[in-house]
């Protein structure tokens, strides 16, 4: 085991960078028709006829340009719908770009969100490298500022989000985007926007981290690798860590995370992140867990070949966890939190288990492998009996788990299970703030049968019928009476197209969500004042 404090945390060299857009965002207070700028983009709601606030303004310098379009039928306001207009020096900028909301009933951050990720795109094509936009929302809106400031920065760097280390020819590369400014005349508002713009790039770039690290080929992106990848967050967010290595979780009787690992040449890693935002109240922690498969093959259980190169996106799970602890450590809320990355590959090798294989994990429990592609399940059991052999009292365990959550709720959302309530709702609510939708599955007693075995505690599979919660009920057994959470990620890891703030490839799921989490539950614990009478 290798441990580091963060004042000595030093990253090995790590794996090449992603070659992402390298944007600066700032807030000014001045008038919108007054700013030299390529494009000055604006807004507006479907079905509004007479445009008002900083767009009528607009509209009113421009001689009522906007409203002739609408009247035309050119502009509608729709959703992801973008009008350019030159101003023909007219006005300072030299075009207007007239952003769709859609209806007022549906708008709220989210829609920020994918307009500001739409628009960048769209002024990237057309080869503009800077824009001012007015604060989405945060006028006749209705959004707070500072949401609006926060979610036009997380589009904006989402959106832009490219992954071209491995392209040698640039020959088609488009302009770069470089600058985006948020104007607001109110002063008070442009601070408050500013707040939200500067914790929106914090968390972007925490997403874009993980990004990178699911994008990134197998053979780069090997446990060791994962490992360095946590080193450097650790170190640029004074978070401790602690690299386990395969003698030790041998010794400490890890044999579910073992048996993964014991079919490949690459070293397994357990990877410890460790911040301490309330270290005076140890009982007031959380712990995420992270699924760390490097490469999936299925072990002896052989995948298909048809799609299998897209198995290196099985450690999404742990690479979400590790972006969410660099958000924590930037943002520092008042809570203590674990995270628990059990990084390995899934290989037939020679000496790989077998079906019919029985394993003990670190709790004692004993489980028949009857299927080594169900392999996720058996290393996060050891990865949550040591949170919880850590004192931790909540758990949130990540995972791209089951093909058969796909098949269940496809991309549009994430599966989610668990055995406590609250923290199942605080979960989901933590995810309609950040946009990333969530749906519970139920846990009832009889799909325990599925999983039941005649030689061990249970068996690591119950066959096609409710496969997703017959994995989740295996978890189950390892959480030891802690509060916990399983997020099966498999449909939502990646995208396969460019929509919104989500491009083609990772989608950096759950990150967001689970630093939100991770605030919220903070937030809640703080002491309330308590109100004395004067005497």
């Amino acid at each position: 085991m290798t441990t580091t404090k963060p004042e000595a945390a030093k990253a090995k060299k790590s794996t090449k960078s992603a070659k992402t857009e390298v944007l600066a965002i700032d807030v000014q207070s001045a008038d919108l028709t007054d700013i030299e700028t390529p494009a000055l983009v604006v807004n507006l709601f479907r079905g509004v006829k007479k445009p008002g606030g900083a767009t009528g303004a607009v509209d009113k310098a421009l001689g009522g340009i906007i409203t002739q379009l609408i009247e035309d039928g050119e502009i509608r306001g729709s959703a992801g719908e973008t009008t350019l207009i030159h101003t023909l020096g007219k006005i300072k900028p030299s075009r207007v770009l007239v952003a769709g909301l859609g209806p007022r009933d549906k708008f709220d951050v989210q829609v920020v969100r994918r307009v500001s990720a739409e628009v960048v795109r769209f002024l990237r094509r057309k080869g503009i490298s800077s824009t001012v936009t007015i604060a989405h929302g945060a006028g006749i809106g209705g959004l707070d500022p500072q949401e609006s400031g926060q979610a036009i920065a997380e589009g904006a760097h989402l959106g832009l989000y490219k992954f071209g280390t491995y392209l040698t020819n640039n020959g088609d590369a488009t302009t770069e985007f470089e600058r985006l400014t948020v104007v607001e005349l109110d002063t008070a508002r442009a601070k408050a926007i500013d707040a939200g713009v500067k914790l929106g790039c914090t968390v972007a770039q925490a997403a874009i981290t993980a990004r990178n690290m699911v994008n990134e080929p197998a053979n780069h992106m090997t446990p060791s690798r994962m490992a360095d990848v946590a080193r450097k967050v650790a170190s640029e967010r004074g978070l401790n860590i602690e690299i386990m290595e395969n003698a030790q979780m041998k010794k400490m009787g890890m044999g579910a995370f073992m048996g993964v690992a014991q079919g490949t040449n690459e070293p397994a890693k357990l990877i410890i992140l460790r911040y301490d935002g309330d270290p005076g109240h140890p009982e007031n922690n959380l712990g995420l867990i992270g699924k760390g498969i490097t490469f999936d093959t299925g072990g002896i259980s052989l995948k298909p070949p048809g799609g299998m190169e897209a198995m290196k996106g099985d450690m999404a799970g742990g690479a979400s966890v590790i972006g969410a602890m660099e958000i924590i450590g930037q943002t520092k809320p008042k809570i203590n939190v674990l995270a628990v990355i059990a990084a390995t590959e899934n290989m037939p090798g020679a000496s790989a288990q077998r079906p019919g294989d029985v394993v003990r994990a670190m709790n004692g429990k004993t489980i028949e492998v009857i299927n080594t592609d169900a392999e996720g399940r058996l290393v996060l059991a050891d990865a949550l009996c040591y949170a919880r052999e850590q004192g931790i009292t909540r758990l949130v365990d990540v995972a791209t788990l089951t093909g058969a959550m796909v098949t269940t709720l496809g991309k549009a959302c994430t599966g989610i299970m668990g055995n406590d309530d609250t923290l199942v709702q605080q979960t989901i609510d933590a995810g309609k703030k950040t946009g990333e939708k969530f749906w519970e599955l139920p846990m009832f007693d009889e799909y325990k049968d599925l999983i039941r075995s005649d030689v061990a505690d249970m068996k690591n599979s119950g066959g096609r019928q409710a496969g997703s919660i017959s994995a989740a009920l295996l978890l189950a057994e390892f959480v030891d009476g802690a509060a916990w959470v399983h997020l099966d990620i498999a449909g939502t890891s990646t995208s396969d197209k460019v929509s919104g703030y989500l491009v083609k490839g990772a989608t950096g799921v759950p990150v967001r969500t689970l630093a939100q989490l991770a605030a919220d539950l903070a937030a809640a614990s703080k002491p309330k004042k308590s109100k004395t009478k004067a005497k």
